[in-house]
Formats: C-alpha cells, sequence, structure tokens
C-alpha cells in the first residue's frame, strides 16, 4: 500500500503536530517505510524529530521554491524507517511566492509524486491554517487525519475546515477522504471533556477514532527533548494511546503490521538525524 495522509486542522495547539510525528514514528517502527513532509513554517515536526530547522539549510521551501530535487532534501530520523523533508523559517513567505505560480494548488503533488512508490505512508503536517500550504497537501493527499482537542471550543471553526476539504475534493482532489478524527488532549476525569467528545462524535460519527489521546505530560515533554513518544517515555499513557491509534488506522486501512516488542531497544544515532 502506498497512501498519503495529510494532518489538519486550522485551529492551533490541538495536537496536529504530536499526532502527525508520533503516528509516522509508529507506522516506521511497526515495519512500514515512512516520510514525514513538514510544510508549517514553524517546523515543530522537524525540532520534535532532533532535527535542526536553521535558516539556509535544505528544506521543503527549496522543493517548492527553488526547483530542489525532493530526494536531496530528505533526511533519515533516528527512528529507522522514519524519513523526513524538514521545514525551517524559509518557508514563512512560500505562500506569498506560491501566489504567482502555474496550477499553485497543485505543486506539492507533482513534486512529491515521484516519491510515492519509494514510501508505503507518507504523512504531511500541515500549518494551523487554510492558505495554500494546506491546499497543496489535501490536493496531493489519499486522506486527511483531523485532530481535535476535548475543549470547549473544539469545534470552532471545524465548518471552515470541511468546507475546505468538500472544495478541494469537489475542485482539486476527487478521492480525497476523510481518514478519522482523533480526539487529543482528553482529560477522562473531565465531565466537559467527556460532553465535548459526545459533541464530536455526534458531528463526525463514524469517523471518530475509537482511541483518544488522553492529556499527558510525558507527550507535553517529548518535543522540547527532540524525541518522539516512543523513545522519550514508551511506557507511558501518551505512547500506549498513539500505538493503538496506529493500529486502529491500519486495521481501517486493511493493513498488515509488525507488533512492537517493548523489550526491544532501539537504535538512536547520536545527535538526531543521520545525514
Amino acid at each position: 500500500m502506498n497512501k498519503i495522509i495529510s494532518f489538519a486542522n486550522q485551529k492551533g495547539g490541538v495536537g496536529k503536530t504530536t499526532t502527525c510525528v508520533n503516528v509516522a514514528s509508529y507506522m516506521a517502527l511497526m515495519g512500514k517505510k515512512v516520510l514525514l513532509i513538514d510544510i508549517d513554517p514553524q517546523g515543530n515536526a522537524t525540532s520534535g524529530l532532533g532535527i535542526g530547522k536553521e535558516k539556509g539549510s535544505t528544506s521543503v521551501y527549496d522543493v517548492i521554491v527553488q526547483n530542489v530535487k525532493p530526494e536531496d532534501a530528505i533526511l533519515h530520523t533516528m527512528i529507522p524507517n522514519l524519513d523526513i523533508i524538514p521545514a525551517n523559517i524559509d518557508l514563512a513567505g512560500v505562500e506569498v511566492e506560491l501566489v504567482y505560480m502555474q496550477n499553485r494548488e497543485s505543486v506539492l503533488k507533482n513534486l512529491i509524486n515521484s516519491l510515492r512508490n519509494d514510501y508505503e505512508f507518507i504523512c504531511i503536517d500541515c500549518p494551523p491554517s487554510l492558505g495554500l500550504l494546506t491546499i497543496n497537501a489535501l490536493t496531493c493527499s489519499d486522506s486527511v487525519i483531523i485532530p481535535i482537542q476535548c475543549e470547549f471550543f473544539a469545534l470552532e471553526g471545524l465548518s471552515q475546515l470541511m468546507n475546505t476539504i468538500r472544495l478541494v475534493k469537489k475542485r482539486l482532489n476527487s478521492n480525497l477522504a476523510i481518514e478519522g478524527v482523533v480526539l487529543t488532549m482528553r482529560d477522562t476525569r473531565s465531565n466537559l471533556g467527556s460532553q465535548v467528545a459526545d459533541e464530536i462524535c455526534q458531528y463526525f460519527g463514524s469517523t471518530v477514532f475509537k482511541v483518544a489521546i488522553p492529556r499527558n505530560i510525558r507527550l507535553a515533554e517529548a518535543p522540547s527533548h527532540g524525541l518522539p513518544i516512543y523513545l522519550y517515555e514508551k511506557n507511558c499513557s501518551g505512547a500506549a494511546a498513539y500505538e493503538k491509534l496506529t493500529e486502529e488506522i491500519f486495521k481501517r486501512n486493511n493493513v498488515s503490521y509488525k507488533k512492537i516488542t517493548k523489550n526491544k531497544k532501539t537504535k538512536v544515532k547520536k545527535g538526531g538525524a543521520n545525514e
């Protein structure tokens, strides 16, 4: 199977990047060859995998604007089978440059089509907006995963996202589907969290994943150490949730996978990425 999945929500702080990084990591740990493409100018997925995002380093910006071949921007990460095309601050102004490009909504699609057969899954971390970068991601994707925080304003603005997905499906990518909705930062002790989760399930129905991601301090700490949760604290509740979520994604796609052996050590190259 070769599948491109975007992780999108224009609302910031909902666990979008955390979900993208950790799902991509667990996919790789379960035996799949995975590429993560970071198209968020903040570059949090890049730093979350222990890779520097210094200005001037080769990044997805160079692929989009400077005609660098996508394969020349790929870095290996500390997780075996997981590669990344990183982002850095150069990406901040790319939407202005995209405006003047021919077929501006399909630039990313045309660039990464050549990589599709090299990976079983390509995960795209979108910026928290509905601008041209997100449109490009949706145009080249087979499906989209929507992380939603279990908080009071969870559904605020979601109608805009759903409308954008509908428009992309109608005009640019008829094959685009909603892979699923992920409930994030859920506190089972809170009545509000349960009420919000019920609302989201009513709104999205069976597309909501059965596995919800709990509010977990280890998940919050891991990015500051440049580590996915499996390498930071694989026995915490957040790690267990992302492992189960990844298994649920595979099951929805009828994809076989290897179970992770908990006592097996994952080799980590000092300093992060294997360049």
